[in-house]
């Protein structure tokens, strides 16, 4: 039996090969993981920096049967892709060129992004060994960073496949939070987009990355780019994941979302549905993510293109329905209340047969007309919001104020 490698490793072809080319590649692939800058210059008399060394990739398929083919690697890769930051500088030096790439169309900043490090999220206390370990390996994979761009790696260069990712956007599908700034300031264009026409802001606001989103905006990000294709902002795209279930349960982006919001995110932006967040966050049924929207002034009247209403979104599910609190309160800030879209259809989950009552209920709600003084309530609530509703209280009699911030005089609707 042979040597059991484990899955994706790599080793030099030598055995059974005849002449002085295997001999050479292991000299040199070992002289660039040992970063033994001497012998890489003198083996570089022989070898082109830009030519690729054979190596042998072993892998196990699910039968546990090995199997092995050889491949090749472009030196300047295999130091990026292990991190040795003498033997990049040493091939910089010599001549290796940056934007050469592999068979996937990735570059050396490519590649290097995709085999950042990623470090535990296990809290150690500052000093302890593991701790120094993992700073060290990110403080090395950073100089290998800065050695490429001093070089003139291609930051703004898209890797050569489907998806068309800058740097900026394979980053933020990596994770690697760190190379952020440093690309920005070496020139990557924050707001370029890829294939999907989505800018770095979008792809890390769909993944309620708060850390990404801040260094964005931070670099010049816009903030109410829209996709082209659908409309969305980073605020709706945020908004979606957060109030999907994943997001309901671990309670995530509310940070996501009140950090574009207070940089300037339109919380009424509509997408080519005429759709906004509020819509989104509605038909969701997450209550903290329709507060904080409500409180940056978000529109709870707004109308899609198919003439639906905020509240009738929140009427789509049965869940929600059962939220009566909830419902009050969106109900109360409804006028004119439109339950029916532009084709007269009312909400799917308003039409199960347990809630019938509650249907007929809220037709004639809808069919009624307020008085003035509801008209004069609801309006101040959609001037001053959730966001001002303490100061409106300094400025009206208390009795005024609850009357006007009273959401649940309809709950007996609701039983």
């Amino acid at each position: 039996m042979g040597n059991i490698v484990k899955r994706g490793s790599r080793e030099l072809v030598t055995d059974g090969e005849e002449g002085s080319c295997g001999a050479l590649h292991a000299k040199l692939y070992e002289a660039i993981m040992r970063e033994d800058c001497t012998a890489i210059q003198a083996l570089l008399r022989s070898h082109p920096v830009n030519q690729p060394l054979t190596v042998l990739a072993t892998s196990t398929s699910c039968r546990l049967v090995l199997t092995q083919q050889t491949q090749s690697i472009i030196p300047i890769h295999l130091a990026a892709e292990y991190r040795k930051a003498q033997s990049l500088h040493c091939l910089l030096e010599h001549g290796a060129d940056p934007e050469v790439r592999d068979t996937r169309g990735l570059t050396t900043l490519h590649l290097m992004l995709l085999y950042w490090p990623i470090t535990s999220t296990v809290q150690t206390k500052p000093g302890n060994r593991i701790q120094r370990l993992l700073t060290d390996i990110q403080n090395n994979a950073v100089t290998c960073l800065r050695i490429l761009c001093e070089h003139g790696a291609q930051v703004n260069a898209q890797v050569n496949n489907g998806y068309k990712h800058s740097a900026l956007h394979l980053a933020i599908r990596c994770g690697t939070y760190p190379v952020l700034s440093i690309l920005a300031q070496n020139g990557a264009q924050v707001n370029a987009i890829n294939e999907c026409s989505m800018t770095p802001l979008h792809m890390a606001a769909d993944i309620l990355n708060k850390e990404m989103i801040e260094t964005l905006i931070a670099c010049g990000a816009h903030v109410n780019c829209a996709i082209p294709s659908t409309g969305n902002t980073a605020l709706k795209l945020a908004v979606c994941t957060a109030s999907s279930k994943a997001g309901r349960v671990l309670a995530a982006g509310l940070g996501c979302i009140r950090l574009l919001l207070t940089h300037g995110a339109e919380v009424n932006a509509q997408d080519h549905k005429g759709q906004t967040a509020i819509h989104e966050a509605c038909f969701a049924g997450r209550e903290a993510v329709i507060n904080l929207l409500l409180e940056f002034e978000a529109n709870i009247n707004i109308l899609t293109r198919n003439g639906e209403s905020p509240i009738h979104m929140y009427l789509q599910r049965s869940s929600n329905i059962r939220d009566t609190a909830l419902l009050a309160k969106l109900l109360y800030l409804s006028y004119p209340l439109r339950l029916t879209n532009n084709q007269g259809i009312l909400p799917a989950g308003l039409m199960l047969p347990e809630f019938h009552l509650l249907r007929e209920s809220l037709i004639k709600l809808s069919q009624n007309p307020l008085s003035l003084e509801d008209i004069c309530k609801r309006n101040i609530i959609n001037i001053y919001g959730e966001k001002y509703k303490q100061h409106v209280k300094h400025l009206l009699p208390e009795k005024i104020w609850n009357s006007v911030y009273g959401y649940y005089d309809l709950t007996c609707l609701l039983k």
